[in-house]
């Protein structure tokens, strides 16, 4: 990996950062006059910890990763944009990522008028790191790896990911959203290792939590102090972290959850490879399932109708007639499945 100071924006690597009131006092205290906050209605009357500082032990203790390694952002979307915001010069330095993927890493680069370059995943989802080192240049600043990726489900080689942290001299994301539910093993074990990597994670998923947004990024200490330095000053507020501390007191019932949902998962692929207007059942690393169907636009509308919403993915590339089927309750697999074998084109 090169320095840092070589591949942040010059702006960013010097910027002096927005200290707030809880930056500048750490420790306890009876009384708070430095803020301007409103003396009534503890708790909610007071900023939350800017730095998150009881969420991130938890986290810690749960991930075996250093506090001084995690930030926390308003679900993986923050850390995503600020990627683009601390490496990427706009209109001069490009991206480069695998299609199909996750679409934030596009839009993010559009909002910052960074190149988007997209390299094809293979017939059977898995990309070379080859191809996707090739298509890098001394101004690639980020390559993006969704691994279990979205929309295919699939978890990518692990071997060829690594080809890429040790081969690219920027920026490698490793999107893990999905890694709860896979038999991979998490990037997080070698976060040590690979300077260059960003290990991206998410409360939305196993967790159960996407309405409360709150995403985990992992890196080395030095990229994550410049994280802290771009975000805004108070980004995850105190409701949400509450929450997450509670989440994180009770993982016994996330575990719970997510052998349900595995074992939901293995039922439903069953169920789907017997019915007529499924061609192909897409093997799965994650909380969803990517189907080939005989019509997938036609499908998409008449699950509809039945009060069914899935993901058509029907033009997307290696996603022709594709739908996306997240896995959900027993009851609710089996209302879909019997909506699936009634439908007739």
């Amino acid at each position: 990996m090169k320095d840092l100071k070589e591949i942040v924006r010059k702006n960013i690597y010097s910027l002096k950062p927005y200290s707030s009131a809880r930056n500048e006092f750490k420790g306890e205290a009876s009384i708070f006059i430095d803020a301007n906050e409103n003396p009534y209605d503890t708790p909610y009357n007071r900023y939350p910890d800017p730095l998150q500082l009881q969420v991130k032990e938890k986290i810690s203790a749960l991930k075996g990763v250093s506090v001084e390694n995690i930030f926390l952002g308003v679900g993986s979307d923050e850390p995503i944009d600020l990627l683009y915001r601390i490496f990427c010069e706009p209109q001069k330095d490009n991206v480069v990522a695998l299609e199909p993927t996750y679409g934030m890493y596009a839009v993010c680069a559009d909002i910052n008028n960074v190149e988007y370059r997209k390299v094809s995943l293979k017939e059977d989802y898995q990309f070379s790191a080859d191809e996707l080192l090739a298509a890098t240049d001394k101004n690639t600043k980020i390559i993006w790896l969704c691994s279990p990726n979205n929309p295919t489900g699939n978890a990518l080689d692990a071997v060829e990911i690594e080809k890429v942290l040790k081969n690219f001299s920027g920026i490698v994301a490793v999107d893990e959203a999905y890694i709860d539910f896979s038999s991979q093993p998490s990037f997080l074990k070698v976060l040590k290792k690979y300077p260059n990597m960003v290990v991206l994670q998410t409360f939305s998923k196993a967790w159960g939590s996407a309405g409360v947004r709150l995403g985990m990024a992992f890196a080395s200490e030095d990229i994550i102090k410049i994280f802290n330095k771009v975000k805004y000053p108070y980004n995850v507020n105190v409701l949400t972290q509450r929450y997450a501390i509670k989440l994180l007191d009770n993982f016994s019932q996330v575990e719970k959850k997510v052998k349900a949902i595995l074992k939901n998962r293995e039922k439903l692929e069953k169920q789907l490879a017997k019915i007529k207007c499924i061609k192909e059942v897409y093997p799965t690393d994650a909380n969803f399932i990517l189907v080939k169907t005989i019509d997938s636009d036609a499908i998409y509308k008449y699950l509809i109708e039945k009060g069914i919403v899935a993901r058509n993915r029907n033009g997307i590339t290696l996603c022709d007639n594709c739908l996306r089927i997240t896995v959900g309750t027993a009851e609710e697999n089996k209302q879909v499945i019997v909506a699936l074998k009634n439908f007739s084109k």
